[in-house]
């Protein structure tokens, strides 16, 4: 058996063979000391002083084999005074070895070889005449006492230790809980940041890109008029207005992520929808937009349905020849329900820029939703292509 500890704790502690060692010249020392004192008046010789050593080195072996050293320091006592050598009592030599057997889990063992020993200890003497009244009533208990007293020492010590190593344990336990804790909220925050910043200039892009095109088209030598010229000047200027509010995007995001004062701004919700509308209209697209709220929602609802309605407007402006988009938005009792659904059909030519990849922003919508305990389905129709989303009034955590 290996005695098991903290690493900090073991680096600052002797090797455990070193104490083994102190702890067997100690129980070597004692036991030669009450030799030498020779209480009963007999005379010791030499080979009496191997038993202490033969004891003290069971102490080397104590941590892998506690109840082999306790059985054979019991057996050795016993054997010592059958030799005919020095009283040394009973409690003192095996005190050792019944402490090391409880320390590392053998309490049982150390509890019944104590017994043992005592019980034929009591019976030797009693047999061989000695004095009951100072057998058992005066050297019994002192004894008991003694190997009592090294088994509780024992046991108690091992109790810290094990108190000790789950201590560690669970410290252990809770710094890695935190720390995926920790890595689970930063990942939802990249992944809602990344959300915001893929519909935000999705939407931002797609508008410039209209209106660039309406300039470039204005503005041509060949047949540009006024009334051209005054539609390239609009679009300059619708183009010059989504860029700033771009970029005042981009500013909040970045403050957010540095935890600014005022990085905070207030969500956008249904009362915002005309501007996540417009770039339909500006494409020349029939929008019909339908709303039907019976009761304020909760702002986490709110900013969910306009992003939905903003990525798909996007992506029919960017990736649908159509020429109608319907919008409706539903209050129920318990849920509201989202529809987009454009007449056109999907255009077989992809962006290069993996960023704006269709797909992309079906996921991201698709995340929107189940994060707040709805659900999402989105495909092609016989005609065009549907936008379905639906999101209950009490907003999960």
């Amino acid at each position: 058996m290996t005695d098991n500890v903290p690493a900090a704790e073991a680096g600052s502690r002797p090797a455990p063979w070193v104490l083994d060692g102190l702890l067997g010249i100690g129980v070597t020392l004692v036991v030669s000391l009450f030799i030498a004192a020779d209480i009963d008046g007999a005379e010791p010789d030499g080979w009496a002083y191997l038993w202490a050593v033969g004891l003290g080195a069971l102490m080397l072996a104590r941590r892998r084999h506690p109840v082999v050293v306790v059985v054979l320091s019991a057996a050795g006592v016993v054997a010592y005074y059958a030799s005919g050598y020095p009283a040394i009592g009973i409690a003192v030599p095996l005190a050792a070895a019944v402490f090391s057997a409880a320390e590392y889990g053998r309490t049982g063992a150390s509890i019944a070889t104590s017994v043992a020993v005592l019980v034929i200890s009591v019976a030797y003497r009693l047999a061989i005449g000695q004095d009951p009244a100072v057998v058992v009533g005066y050297e019994l208990p002192g004894h008991a006492l003694l190997l009592a007293a090294a088994i509780a020492l024992g046991d108690n010590v091992r109790s810290r230790r094990e108190l000790r190593q789950k201590s560690s344990q669970i410290a252990a336990l809770t710094v890695e809980r935190y720390a995926r804790e920790a890595e689970k909220r930063a990942m939802s925050e990249r992944l809602s940041i990344a959300r915001e910043l893929h519909d935000s200039m999705g939407h931002a892009l797609t508008v410039v890109t209209l209106h660039a095109q309406i300039a470039e088209e204005a503005l041509d030598p060949g047949t540009a008029s006024d009334e051209d010229s005054a539609a390239a000047r609009e679009a300059l200027a619708i183009i010059a207005s989504t860029t700033s509010a771009t970029f005042e995007d981009l500013r909040r995001t970045v403050a957010n992520l540095r935890r600014e004062e005022g990085a905070t701004r207030p969500p956008l919700g249904i009362d915002d929808l005309e501007s996540a509308i417009l770039p339909a209209t500006q494409a020349g697209l029939t929008v019909r937009a339908s709303v039907s709220i019976s009761a304020a929602l909760p702002s986490t609802v709110e900013a969910a349905v306009f992003r939905i309605v903003q990525e798909s407007i996007t992506n029919v402006v960017r990736h649908a020849d159509a020429a109608r988009v319907d919008v409706d938005i539903r209050q129920a009792d318990d849920a509201v329900a989202v529809s987009i659904v454009n007449d056109g059909r999907s255009r077989t030519t992809e962006p290069s820029d993996d960023s704006v990849r269709p797909g992309r922003g079906l996921e991201g919508m698709r995340e929107r939703v189940h994060l707040l305990g709805g659900t999402f389905s989105a495909g092609p129709r016989d005609a065009g292509f549907a936008v379905y989303a639906s999101f209950p009034l009490a907003v999960r955590a």
